[in-house]
Order: C-alpha cells, then sequence, then structure tokens
C-alpha cells in the first residue's frame, strides 16, 4: 500500500491514477501538512480513493491550546460532513510527549473514522512509549520516519515499532522514499504500507509579491507514483 500526501485536488487524482492506495489530504505542504479546506475535503470524497485529511490548525511542533483544539474538533466534524475515509491526528503535551487525554477526545470525535497518528512520534522523548499509548487510544497507523530526519535512516527504530507492534498497529515509513528506496525500506523492517510525497518541482510565476515561489512549488507526479507503486510490486 502507497500512501501519497496531497494539497490539490489535482495532487488526488495524480495519485489515484498512478496507482497510490489511499491519499492524506493537506493543505500547505511547505508547512508539513495542515487541515485542508472544506472545498477539497468535499472534492476529494467524490473521487473514489480513500482520502484521510490532516487535522493541524497551524505549523510548529504539537502543543495545541484548548481554542486550537476546539477548531480540531470542528475540522473532524467537516471530515465526517464530507464523507472523507479519515483523519490524521497528533498532539503533544507540555513534557513535549503525547498529549493522551486530547488525542482521546480527538479520537471520541473521529468515532468510526479511520485514524492515523502522525509525525508527532518522531519528536517526542520516547517514540516507544508513545506508540504503546497509540495503540491504547485505537489508532490504526503511525506515520514515522522513525525519529529522522528520513525515514531510509530510521529503518532501525522502525523495525523495532513493527515488532513491539506485533501487527496491533500498522507502522507506515515516511518522508524521504522514492522509487530508488522503498523496497529496501520495506525489506528491512517488514512494513505493509508506506507515505510519500511523489511530486515535482516546477518553476514559478513571476510576480510583484511572494504569490508564486521564486524557486518553483511542488505537484504530485503521477509518473513518481506509478514508480513508486511499480518498485513496491516488483514491476521495476
Amino acid at each position: 500500500m502507497l500512501e501519497v500526501c496531497v494539497d490539490t485536488i489535482d495532487g488526488v487524482i495524480a495519485a489515484m491514477n498512478g496507482g497510490a492506495g489511499r491519499v492524506e489530504l493537506c493543505s500547505s505542504l511547505s508547512e508539513g501538512g495542515l487541515t485542508p479546506s472544506a472545498g477539497l475535503m468535499h472534492a476529494a470524497a467524490a473521487i473514489p480513493v480513500p482520502c484521510y485529511a490532516m487535522i493541524r490548525p497551524r505549523s510548529g511542533l504539537f502543543e495545541f491550546s484548548d481554542a486550537e483544539a476546539s477548531i480540531m474538533l470542528a475540522d473532524i466534524a467537516m471530515v465526517r460532513e464530507a464523507g472523507l475515509a479519515g483523519v490524521v491526528l497528533g498532539a503533544q503535551n507540555a513534557a513535549r510527549g503525547l498529549n493522551v487525554p486530547m488525542l482521546a477526545t480527538l479520537m471520541a470525535a473521529a468515532g468510526d473514522l479511520g485514524t492515523t497518528l502522525h509525525r508527532v512520534i518522531d519528536v517526542v522523548p520516547e517514540p516507544l512509549v508513545a506508540l504503546s499509548q497509540a495503540i491504547d487510544l485505537g489508532f490504526e497507523r503511525v506515520l514515522t520516519s522513525g525519529a529522522e530526519p528520513f525515514a531510509q535512516d530510521g529503518t532501525k527504530l522502525i523495525a523495532q515499532m513493527v515488532t513491539q507492534a506485533a501487527g496491533r498497529i500498522s507502522i507506515m515509513p515516511g518522508c524521504g522514499l522514492t522509487a530508488d528506496n522503498v523496497a529496501e525500506v520495506i525489506a528491512v523492517t517488514g512494513v505493509q504500507e508506506v507515505h510519500a510525497s511523489c511530486n515535482v518541482r516546477v518553476a514559478g510565476d513571476l510576480a510583484f509579491s511572494d504569490f508564486d515561489p521564486p524557486s518553483g512549488r511542488f505537484e504530485t507526479s503521477e509518473m513518481r507514483v506509478r514508480e513508486m507503486v511499480n518498485q513496491m510490486s516488483g514491476k521495476n
């Protein structure tokens, strides 16, 4: 299973056409992925590939205020209204560990929606403790780079997570994975699903302000999705 993170409706379509099994729907991937708009949620729900919406009200790390938690609850309600398949969540406490009470509230709001714990697990002091907490909270899966900048460098911890999970939760490596390294990461860790952006840089347009990044912006590439799916299935 390949999950592709996207922040446009064209990205959803490219991921689907390339063979992705699931989409992580975001806005502002340049900020690490924020909550998508209601319009994007509704548009993605009409496309026949499961989409999980990122629930993250701002950039930065994940110690959220009560006011921000209320926004996240409203966004989860919008995910349900739009008819998406699931949500992607994460929250930290003042000690940088998982904020278990807040996550329990968000999980209760998610109800029967699918749930992924995002890469908050890569910035907590004890990722394996956080993994046990995620299992107890009822998450379906954890997205992780193995507490390294790139998942291909975090395979030791990812493999430990797979062993500890023992089938109770899926461990999904993500960040830095491409068609060139995905097969090796799967082989070393024993995971069953991975996460990638599969994007390419496109030239920006000249403007009097920063409407378009001078160095170009990123778009999901159907070709890169297909290349990665082929590597995962041995059709290289």
